[in-house]
């Protein structure tokens, strides 16, 4: 209805377009109250409120009014009102007669909850394998000892995040591996701590993580992204002058995700120091969304203010996707010393004018802190490493890792097969030699 109330309360540029577009704004964010006068409107400035009549002769008690005895905003905005008050009965008449709304209880599929947790542990490391196998080992330039295949060390670092024990804890495990065949050769404690420090294998867990997203490319079109942090075990220290006294914080990385709100499945990912460039939340919306965007038809994206900016909403609408992210208190439709951005515009009109239906949309990106509760609560909101490098590449896995548990959980719920051996393996980043 917002395309159509818009249209209709412009209508053509007749030179006063400006006051037309203001009194919009009146209409879809301040409080116009009816009273005997006729209408008091709340000035925007926030000092006063003006009188307005639309009786025979419209009149307003603005200054603006009475200079040139024409429709000022505060007209326009109350003309709005009562033009969108008439649309939304007109629209409720059409509908059925109200009916008390059904309960929906949405139930635990206990038995197969139960056998996903029983057999979590062998299709883990199935499942794990078959998208190690994705990843191809460079060849080796040099001559000498042949190197642990990337897929292997992968596949140990997985295992070892997957474990939630310390790397040589979880050897028995890795040793458990090798002997069903699921490893060509068990790397040592060492090596693992090695390939967890080197810097490339960033680019190979995220293009995991969105290989292990594809089985669930036709269940997700709402989506959503957001950002949390995982503190390690280091902590740095420093003597703060205020208190007089030495102070220690714990190091912390930073994981911005964008998941399917429907499974919980995380799509793209990246982590980032919690200081300094790439560590804000808005300029991560957009590569996210469009490494999503390649395997998944996305319908809608439901993000915090944080993520609120014009490139961003313009992104979303160039994939035809609806945008759900709240306005600032600050935030206004148009800049009349600018070009209009049309889409900008057309969002922030939405939200307003039509509020339970846009909050409706919105609150789907509550699925997301489930993500990240499922997340911590079964890998833990800590990470052992000690270096920054090694705390990302740590935090990716647990990310993996939970991408792969919900793939289990969907196997005994909705029958699903994952299988990505026939997958292609381009979309899985080769380590630059």
């Amino acid at each position: 209805m917002v395309e159509q109330l818009v249209t209709t309360a412009l209508g053509p540029d007749d030179g006063d377009q400006g006051r037309r577009q203001r009194g919009l704004a009146i209409a879809a964010t301040v409080p116009i109250k009816k009273n005997k006068l006729g209408y008091s409107v709340p000035s925007q400035s926030g000092k006063g409120r003006y009188v307005v009549n639309l009786d025979d002769d419209p009149f307003c008690s603005c200054a603006d009014f009475e200079l040139r005895q024409s429709p000022c905003k505060h007209i326009y905005g109350v003309q709005y009102l009562i033009l969108r008050d008439e649309q939304e009965e007109e629209e409720e008449d059409e509908e059925e007669p109200e009916q008390q709304a059904p309960k929906f209880y949405y139930r635990q599929d206990w038995p197969a909850y139960n056998k996903a947790q029983i057999y979590e542990g062998d299709h883990f490391v199935t499942i794990l394998r078959e998208l190690c196998d994705n990843v191809e080992t460079p060849p080796q330039a040099t001559a000498g000892r042949p190197r642990l295949p990337l897929s292997d060390a992968l596949f140990g670092m997985a295992l070892k995040v997957y474990s939630t024990k310390s790397t040589r804890r979880a050897m028995s495990s890795i040793r458990d591996a090798h002997s069903k065949y699921l490893l060509d050769t068990t790397p040592s404690p060492a090596t693992i701590f090695k390939y967890m420090e080197d810097p490339a294998m960033k680019d190979l867990i995220r293009g995991l993580i969105e290989l292990s997203a594809l089985p669930l490319e036709s269940v997700d079109v709402d989506f959503a992204p957001d950002s949390t942090g995982f503190s390690s075990t280091t902590y740095h220290r420093w003597f703060s002058h205020k208190w007089g006294r030495k102070i220690r914080e714990a190091r912390w990385v930073k994981a911005h995700i964008f998941t399917g709100v429907k499974t919980n499945i995380v799509t793209a990912a990246d982590v980032t120091d919690v200081v300094g460039k790439g560590s804000s939340d808005s300029v991560h919306l957009i590569p996210l969304m469009n490494a999503t965007a390649e395997n998944f038809d996305i319908q809608s994206v439901a993000a915090d203010k944080g993520y609120l900016s014009k490139k961003n909403v313009r992104a979303i609408a160039a994939i035809d996707a609806d945008g759900y992210i709240p306005f600032k208190t600050n935030s206004v439709p148009f800049t009349p010393n600018h070009k209009k951005d049309e889409v900008w515009s057309k969002a922030y009109y939405y939200s307003h004018l039509h509020r339970a239906e846009f909050l409706e949309h919105y609150h789907k990106r509550s699925n997301v802190e489930t993500t990240f509760s499922m997340i911590k609560a079964k890998f833990g909101s800590q990470v052992r490493s000690k270096t920054l490098v090694a705390r990302i590449n740590e935090t990716l896995l647990k990310i993996l890792c939970h991408n792969i548990v919900v793939l289990i959980h969907e196997m005994y719920e909705s029958g699903l097969n994952p299988l990505f051996d026939n997958r292609d393996s381009q979309r899985v980043l080769a380590l630059a030699t």
